[in-house]
């Protein structure tokens, strides 16, 4: 079996940005993928900026392109509804599976290798175990998602369904979220489009029955079809403590580097992927530890104060009961409306919830609920 600079475990957006870094300096790097093909299964909503896109150094093509986000619509528990307009936010709709297969195809323009069909076992003294025998390496990145988080800490994982379905319902460049403590308890139900008509659904909460959540939801909405349903976990409690240990390096969702509000993580596991696949290149170098460390102190300067606000974001919600949440949808004024449709950003989006429960203006229903985390909120 050839020998392999690095093998990474997991053919995700994470993992092919890593090896796409890798393998633009020259080093051998291995992408073990468990399922037949890159980019399946697609369990991602697919919501990403431009400014993101091009930061990942990714073009989308005319097939990983979906559609154009002109507007979030975002309803209380009552029914109670405001619009964001997120023109100026630059969001677009992507076909994950398609982004994917870019990704790969990008690394392996560059020299890296992409194994389908094959699992990841186990480390050993010399590399890894896998399904079709040991592969030696020197660096072992470990990409393998949420599912590698489950045994160390349950605390931090919902359940959640996405449907792709067609209805009439669903509105072309307009996304739906539906926050409801009795029915996503912790998270909240969404719809985000693939074209007039077509688009994907879904639900996550606390200790959900996540089909029958997602019957009630479709339901509500009217006439549609399944064409395809997606379960899976999704990790919200943010990073984990250490990326690095010795020569095994942990990237993207196995890293927690999902966003603690959304467990979207398109820009930040993809980055998590570049810093660190620039770090390992360093590291094979200079085979000098500290330097493969940088890349956790690198992703922390760009993301860490932003995912300590989303966790803090999280816990305040978490404790809002509906009718908090409905007193609070009262207060968000037409100038609110426009200050986070003129200015906010959507991959730093802990602007755009302060706003929204009122924290800097009036704090009367949230404050007496859980004034501390308010003021880390409003200070960190």
């Amino acid at each position: 079996m050839k020998e392999y600079d690095v093998v990474i475990a997991g053919g995700s957006i994470s993992g092919l940005l890593t090896a796409r870094e890798i393998a633009r300096n020259g080093n051998s790097v291995l992408v073990l993928e468990e399922n037949f093909e890159i980019g399946t299964p697609d369990h991602c909503g697919g919501l990403v900026s431009k400014t993101a896109l091009n930061d990942l150094g990714i073009n989308p093509s005319q097939k990983t392109f979906d559609s154009a986000i002109n507007s979030a619509k975002i309803f209380s528990p009552s029914g109670k509804n405001i619009t964001i307009d997120s023109k100026n936010q630059n969001v677009i709709v992507v076909s994950r599976r398609e982004l994917d297969k870019q990704a790969a195809l990008q690394a392996q323009k560059l020299g890296a290798e992409i194994m389908v069909n094959t699992s990841y076992m186990k480390k050993t003294d010399s590399g890894v175990k896998t399904s079709i025998g040991n592969i030696n390496c020197k660096v072992v990145v470990d990409c393998r998602g949420v599912n590698a988080l489950l045994n160390n800490d349950r605390d931090g994982v919902l359940q959640s369904a996405q449907y792709e379905v067609y209805g009439d319902w669903i509105q072309d460049g307009q996304v739906e979220v539906y926050i409801d403590q009795k029915k996503y308890p912790e998270f909240f139900g969404w719809i985000i489009p693939s074209g007039n008509g077509v688009g994907k659904v879904g639900v996550a909460g606390k200790e959900i029955n996540v089909s029958k959540t997602m019957e009630n939801l479709l339901s509500s909405k009217g006439n549609h079809s399944i064409i395809r349903k997606i379960y899976a976990p999704i990790w919200i409690k943010g990073p984990i403590k250490k990326f690095t240990s010795e020569n095994i390096v942990i990237v993207g969702d196995a890293a927690g580097q999902a966003k603690p509000t959304t467990a979207g993580g398109i820009y930040s596991c993809g980055m998590g992927g570049i810093v660190a696949g620039k770090t390992i290149t360093k590291f094979l170098e200079t085979k000098q530890i500290p330097d493969l460390e940088e890349y956790q102190k690198t992703w922390i300067n760009k993301f860490g104060k932003e995912f300590e606000k989303q966790t803090i974001a999280r816990k305040l919600l978490r404790r809002l009961d509906n009718d908090s949440i409905d007193k609070l949808f009262n207060q968000i004024t037409p100038e609110i409306i426009k200050e986070i449709s003129e200015k906010d950003d959507f991959d730093f989006h802990t602007g755009s919830i302060i706003k929204m429960l009122g924290l800097k203006n009036s704090v009367s229903v949230a404050q007496t609920i859980i004034g501390v985390e308010i003021k880390k909120l409003l200070h960190s």
